[in-house]
């Protein structure tokens, strides 16, 4: 298997895997920390670097019908999460091709200061 290349995603906050600590996302992209995931509570991000994706897959959830990709860490492979594709509901839409990222499966740690 070949190299695996990694994207920083800046900022001087950053989530990581809490797996291998790969940087996936800063403070700045997150759109909500009031989400609800497989372990508990979740956050809602604009965009996250170095994950991998699944096949697509229809599930049920709380706030209606979805069509979603599972998430994992590019570096060590360890589910994070998912990213929505499709909201059934037009009070939804919001959440398309935004990722969840589960609070039990990242770790928040300083990033580079700001201004640099």
């Amino acid at each position: 298997m070949g190299k695996v290349y990694l994207t920083h995603p800046g900022g001087s906050r950053i989530y990581c895997c809490w797996n291998c600590s790969t940087a996936l996302t800063n403070k700045s992209e997150m759109m909500s920390n009031r989400f609800s995931g497989t372990t508990g509570r979740a956050f809602l991000f604009n965009k996250a670097v170095n994950l991998s994706y699944s096949e697509l897959q229809v599930r049920f959830m709380l706030t209606g019908r979805h069509i979603v990709r599972d998430v994992s860490c590019k570096n060590c492979g360890s589910r994070l999460g998912w990213m929505y594709e499709f909201a059934t509901e037009e009070s939804q839409k919001y959440k398309e091709g935004h990722v969840i990222l589960e609070r039990a499966l990242v770790q928040e740690v300083d990033g580079l200061p700001s201004g640099e």
